[in-house]
């Protein structure tokens, strides 16, 4: 019977809890000092142990959560996510954001490219008036 780990790579524990798709995106983020175990910059090589807090940047969101358990393999969502605990203000605050992003959607997000032919007409028509 295998026994459980005591200690994983923190690149690979984030890839496996599905901050990131890769590992090899997850060893960037944590490079790039947008991890932090116990308050501390990290190196990829670092290892992870339970009852470790991460403050893990990705984008415009920052979660702050408390390793629960250690997984090498990646799994399905609902299993990863039990791999650690969110914390409630993390959480608020994500969640506030998510909110704030949808009332306050850019215009030209939806916008690909070059301006099609009829937006091209639409756009003459309306420097005319």
């Amino acid at each position: 019977m295998a026994e459980p780990l005591q200690r994983l790579r923190v690149d690979k524990w984030l890839w496996a809890a599905r901050f990131f798709k890769t590992r090899s995106l997850a060893h960037q983020s944590v490079e790039a000092g947008r991890v932090k175990v116990n308050g501390d910059r990290a190196k990829p090589s670092r290892e992870l142990k339970v009852g470790d807090r991460l403050e893990i940047h990705i984008g415009e969101y920052q979660w702050q959560i408390a390793v629960l358990a250690l997984s090498v393999q990646r799994g399905p969502a609902p299993v990863a996510h039990t791999l650690y605990e969110e914390s409630p203000e993390s959480h608020a605050r994500r969640q506030q954001q998510v909110a704030d992003r949808k009332l306050n959607a850019d215009p030209a997000l939806n916008l690909h490219g070059r301006p099609t032919k009829r937006d091209r007409r639409l756009i003459h028509r309306f420097g005319e008036r």
